[in-house]
């Protein structure tokens, strides 16, 4: 039996807007039938979500771009409100957002507030990414991060935890498997103060628990840093 898959797509710039709906068209997912419907501004995207959320057959996936034409009577300013709509209104739509920005703060309000399951950095990605990353939301379940979205993830990990760029080294080389005892040939710091900062790291990291090395290395690769 064909199930309709609904999929929203919001921006401002129509040839965007046809040209998603296009590349996701031209390919065949077994069981499914995409039905597209679009907007380009922050009422008309509001409305169309409401009415989703009202009736029988509300969107499966919606895709945001941030930059949108306000809705100024319904406090929608941008697709970061849309996203909250939704979240609040279709909870089980898969949320995917489309953006010209990877600034570590908007990226890490991001996921904390609409928990998207994929963003993508338009300067990022061409056609291929695109229905690639579609694939890996939708048929493998899983989330999905451009590349300078996932520079800025590390990027704002290591500013909460105050890592410099030394303690990354450190982190690299022990994560290829090198010994503590060998790292100074690779990182310009004594043994002492590699095993010192490795020290606090575990620390910070492992939230005070006691740990080796591949723990320390598993929960860093846990916050999608290495």
């Amino acid at each position: 039996m064909i199930k309709d898959l609904n999929i929203l797509i919001v921006d401002d710039h129509p040839m965007t807007v046809n040209g998603y709906a296009n590349v996701l068209s031209e390919e065949k997912f077994e069981g499914y039938n995409l039905v597209f419907t679009k907007a380009l501004n922050c009422e008309d995207a509001y409305k169309l979500i409401v009415e989703s959320a009202n009736k029988n057959s509300p969107f499966d996936i919606a895709y945001l771009d941030l930059s949108l034409p306000p809705y100024p009577d319904k406090n929608i300013f941008s697709g970061f409100d849309l996203g909250m709509l939704i979240k609040n209104t279709i909870p089980e739509c898969t949320i995917i957002i489309l953006t010209m920005h990877s600034e570590a703060t908007l990226v890490d309000r991001l996921i904390k507030e609409i928990n998207p399951k994929g963003i993508l950095c338009k300067s990022d990605i061409d056609i291929d990414e695109f229905l690639n990353a579609f694939k890996v939301i939708f048929e493998n379940n899983e989330t999905y991060f451009s590349n300078k979205i996932v520079k800025s993830i590390k990027d704002q990990v290591f500013d909460n935890y105050n890592l410099d760029n030394y303690d990354k080294q450190i982190l690299m080389r022990l994560s290829e498997g090198i010994l503590t005892k060998n790292i100074p040939n690779y990182v310009p710091l004594s043994l002492s103060t590699i095993e010192k900062r490795k020290a606090r790291m575990k620390n910070m990291l492992l939230q005070g628990k006691s740990g080796d090395d591949y723990e320390l290395i598993e929960a860093i690769k846990k916050m999608g840093v290495l």
